[in-house]
């Protein structure tokens, strides 16, 4: 299987995360990628190419401008205004206050952020560009014949709405890629997302149509982030009522549920009958993932990889979450390995 990959994820290295009322090292680091790709190089996955570079183009098509603009000149800004530190938001637009984007960068970021958790440094706009590429090249692939591919994205993405970063994500590169494959022809897409944690900005975007099916399998959001999407009621609306599909699951969810949920899963994507799957690909459902509470075991991995192979149809992996960083690069590649059957 193709990965693609770039040397420009580590241009995203920010020093700090708000984590239970302590700024302590991000859990989403540089390292993760490179356990992930050394793992693939290990096992002989296949090919290993840099992205060709796609411009803005194809971000605009699922991205708001002026959310985009943000993002290209936060950091300058934030320095500008003589802060030292990584920038994170503190003020949000909540339910009693009015939406309108403020001048001032510190309320651009809470206008355009759901949470504190995700900080921004020199590097961060470019990276996330980067992993679009990343996620477009492995597209583009497919789109020319390969069976599947492997984008191998860091900043992850299904976190990002078409106007809000937040989880760690910026540009959502999974929603980029589906987009394409439908401006190149293609009539339905469908979009699973395995990573612990709900893709609300997957949801967001396509929530309304009825060209993407988006399908989640996650930690409940009565008890894990990003708490306010992800309800097993919430199956789109207009044009897209019915092509949305949540799975919550609670504490403690090993393989024998989770597993049940995928078949479930993949069930309704043959019904559904699309001309390509995106697999959001987060490995956080791992036993010792420590942000997360479900109890995959690695070899769980591989399994379920197995059985997205079933569904026999062109699928592009996107990745996503995972921060047992250790096991990462086992973890994921075995959902490739398990896909191709080795």
């Amino acid at each position: 299987m193709l990965t693609v990959f770039t040397e420009k994820h580590r241009l995203r290295n920010v020093k700090t995360e708000l984590s239970g009322g302590e700024l302590v090292p991000p859990f989403e680091c540089p390292v993760r990628a490179e356990h992930i790709l050394e793992r693939a190089k290990t096992v002989e996955l296949g090919n290993i190419i840099a992205p060709q570079e796609f411009g803005l183009d194809p971000i605009y098509g699922i991205h708001d401008k002026g959310y985009v603009d943000f993002l290209e000149t936060c950091w300058e800004r934030w320095v500008a205004d003589g802060n030292k530190g990584d920038a994170i938001p503190y003020m949000w637009p909540t339910r009693d206050l009015r939406q309108v984007i403020p001048d001032h960068v510190d309320g651009q970021m809470g206008y355009y952020s759901i949470g504190a958790d995700t900080s921004i440094s020199d590097g961060t706009y470019e990276a996330a560009r980067a992993a679009v590429d990343v996620a477009l090249t492995a597209q583009k692939a497919i789109a020319d014949g390969a069976a599947s591919a492997f984008a191998l994205c860091r900043p992850p993405g299904h976190h990002a709405s078409a106007n809000q970063y937040g989880g760690y994500c910026f540009f959502n590169n999974a929603a980029i890629a589906a987009q394409a494959f439908l401006n190149q022809g293609a009539k339905r897409v469908s979009i699973l997302d395995v990573d612990f944690h709900h893709g609300n900005g997957t949801q967001q975007i396509f929530y309304g149509r009825d060209d993407v099916q988006f399908l989640s399998l996650h930690g409940d959001p009565m008890d894990s982030y990003p708490y306010f999407l992800g309800h097993a009621d919430e199956q789109g609306q207009g044009k897209g009522g019915g092509f949305t599909e949540n799975y919550p699951m609670g504490p403690g969810t090993a393989y024998d549920k989770w597993g049940a949920a995928m078949d479930d899963a993949c069930r309704k994507i043959n019904v559904y009958g699309p001309d390509a799957i995106i697999v959001s690909l987060g490995v956080d459902t791992f036993k010792n993932d420590p942000i997360s509470f479900f109890k995959l075991e690695s070899d769980d991995f591989k399994r379920y990889g197995a059985r997205l192979a079933q569904l026999n149809r062109p699928t592009l992996f996107v990745m996503e979450g995972g921060y047992a960083v250790e096991e990462i690069g086992i973890n994921a590649v075995n959902v490739l390995t398990g896909f191709e059957g080795r």
